[in-house]
Protein backbone atom coordinates (compact mmCIF):
# COMPACT_ATOMS: atom_id res chain seq x y z
CA UNK A 1 0.00 0.00 0.00
CA UNK A 2 2.82 2.45 0.78
CA UNK A 3 1.25 4.52 3.74
CA UNK A 4 2.91 4.53 7.11
CA UNK A 5 1.14 4.00 9.65
CA UNK A 6 2.52 7.29 11.54
CA UNK A 7 2.73 9.72 9.07
CA UNK A 8 0.24 12.03 7.09
CA UNK A 9 -0.64 10.63 3.57
CA UNK A 10 0.37 12.93 0.62
CA UNK A 11 -1.08 11.88 -2.65
CA UNK A 12 -0.43 13.25 -6.13
CA UNK A 13 -2.45 13.81 -8.74
CA UNK A 14 -2.51 15.16 -11.92
CA UNK A 15 -2.64 14.69 -15.78
CA UNK A 16 -0.03 11.80 -17.29
CA UNK A 17 3.83 12.59 -17.55
CA UNK A 18 3.18 15.85 -14.84
CA UNK A 19 6.23 14.11 -12.84
CA UNK A 20 3.36 12.45 -9.95
CA UNK A 21 5.99 9.22 -9.69
CA UNK A 22 9.13 11.36 -9.83
CA UNK A 23 7.57 13.91 -7.30
CA UNK A 24 6.13 10.91 -5.10
CA UNK A 25 9.81 9.14 -4.95
CA UNK A 26 11.53 12.59 -3.94
CA UNK A 27 9.11 13.33 -1.17
CA UNK A 28 9.79 9.58 0.13
CA UNK A 29 13.60 9.96 -0.23
CA UNK A 30 12.78 12.76 2.41
CA UNK A 31 11.14 10.67 4.59
CA UNK A 32 7.20 12.09 3.39
CA UNK A 33 4.44 9.52 3.17
CA UNK A 34 3.84 10.56 -0.57
CA UNK A 35 2.32 8.24 -3.11
CA UNK A 36 1.08 8.95 -7.08
CA UNK A 37 -2.36 8.08 -7.87
CA UNK A 38 -3.58 7.04 -10.99
CA UNK A 39 -6.55 9.24 -10.73
CA UNK A 40 -6.52 10.81 -14.36
CA UNK A 41 -8.00 6.91 -15.31
CA UNK A 42 -10.52 7.09 -13.20
CA UNK A 43 -14.04 7.63 -14.54
CA UNK A 44 -15.10 8.36 -10.23
CA UNK A 45 -14.43 11.75 -9.96
CA UNK A 46 -13.84 11.56 -6.08
CA UNK A 47 -11.80 8.39 -6.38
CA UNK A 48 -8.09 9.93 -4.94
CA UNK A 49 -10.30 10.54 -1.97
CA UNK A 50 -12.64 7.27 -1.63
CA UNK A 51 -8.95 4.53 -1.29
CA UNK A 52 -6.78 5.59 1.17
CA UNK A 53 -8.07 9.54 2.08
CA UNK A 54 -5.43 12.02 1.91
CA UNK A 55 -4.44 14.60 4.60
CA UNK A 56 -2.51 16.44 2.13
CA UNK A 57 -3.63 16.70 -2.30
CA UNK A 58 -1.08 17.79 -4.40
CA UNK A 59 -2.86 18.66 -8.31
CA UNK A 60 0.47 18.45 -10.98
CA UNK A 61 -0.28 19.90 -14.71
CA UNK A 62 1.70 19.95 -17.74
CA UNK A 63 1.20 20.57 -21.43
CA UNK A 64 1.54 18.36 -24.35
CA UNK A 65 4.68 19.34 -25.19
CA UNK A 66 6.02 18.66 -22.24
CA UNK A 67 3.99 15.71 -21.64
CA UNK A 68 6.15 14.65 -25.14
CA UNK A 69 9.36 16.07 -23.79
CA UNK A 70 8.89 14.05 -20.82
CA UNK A 71 7.82 10.48 -22.10
CA UNK A 72 8.66 9.47 -26.14
CA UNK A 73 5.80 7.26 -26.27
CA UNK A 74 2.95 10.01 -25.62
CA UNK A 75 0.69 9.35 -28.73
CA UNK A 76 -2.55 11.90 -27.85
CA UNK A 77 -3.36 14.75 -28.76
CA UNK A 78 -5.39 18.05 -26.97
CA UNK A 79 -8.34 16.53 -26.90
CA UNK A 80 -7.01 13.18 -24.66
CA UNK A 81 -5.33 15.92 -22.38
CA UNK A 82 -8.94 17.62 -21.70
CA UNK A 83 -10.15 14.28 -21.07
CA UNK A 84 -7.56 13.76 -18.38
CA UNK A 85 -7.91 17.24 -16.64
CA UNK A 86 -11.87 17.13 -16.95
CA UNK A 87 -11.49 13.53 -14.91
CA UNK A 88 -9.29 15.40 -12.62
CA UNK A 89 -11.59 18.07 -12.19
CA UNK A 90 -13.03 17.17 -8.50
CA UNK A 91 -9.15 16.54 -7.16
CA UNK A 92 -8.37 20.02 -8.61
CA UNK A 93 -10.69 21.82 -6.94
CA UNK A 94 -9.78 19.69 -3.61
CA UNK A 95 -6.39 19.87 -3.74
CA UNK A 96 -4.33 21.94 -1.48
CA UNK A 97 -1.60 23.04 -3.90
CA UNK A 98 -1.65 23.30 -7.68
CA UNK A 99 1.80 23.08 -9.48
CA UNK A 100 2.02 23.63 -12.95
CA UNK A 101 5.40 21.69 -14.25
CA UNK A 102 5.71 22.93 -17.60
CA UNK A 103 9.31 24.08 -18.30
CA UNK A 104 10.70 23.02 -14.84
CA UNK A 105 12.51 20.77 -13.98
CA UNK A 106 11.87 17.94 -11.08
CA UNK A 107 13.70 19.79 -8.53
CA UNK A 108 12.07 23.25 -8.92
CA UNK A 109 8.84 21.42 -8.55
CA UNK A 110 10.20 19.31 -5.64
CA UNK A 111 11.24 22.86 -4.12
CA UNK A 112 7.81 24.55 -4.40
CA UNK A 113 6.52 21.15 -2.79
CA UNK A 114 8.59 20.74 -0.01
CA UNK A 115 8.49 24.73 1.15
CA UNK A 116 4.75 24.28 1.09
CA UNK A 117 4.89 20.73 3.25
CA UNK A 118 7.22 22.66 5.67
CA UNK A 119 5.12 25.63 5.81
CA UNK A 120 1.98 23.57 7.05
CA UNK A 121 4.79 21.28 9.14
CA UNK A 122 3.35 18.12 7.58
CA UNK A 123 5.26 15.46 9.66
CA UNK A 124 7.81 13.38 8.21
CA UNK A 125 10.34 10.42 9.15
CA UNK A 126 13.84 11.36 10.07
CA UNK A 127 14.95 9.16 6.92
CA UNK A 128 13.76 7.55 3.61
CA UNK A 129 10.53 5.89 3.10
CA UNK A 130 10.68 2.78 1.04
CA UNK A 131 10.44 3.34 -2.42
CA UNK A 132 7.28 2.28 -3.85
CA UNK A 133 6.91 -0.18 -6.26
CA UNK A 134 3.85 1.07 -8.56
CA UNK A 135 1.37 3.93 -8.08
CA UNK A 136 -2.14 3.72 -7.45
CA UNK A 137 -4.41 4.87 -5.02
Amino acid sequence: MGTHPRLPLIKIVGVSAAGKSTLAAALRDRGYCARAAGQEHSQVPDMWRRIHPPAVLIYLDADLETQRARRPDVSWDEGWLEVERARLAHARAHADLHVDTRGRTPAEVLAEVLAFLRARKVAHADGPLPPLSSPGL
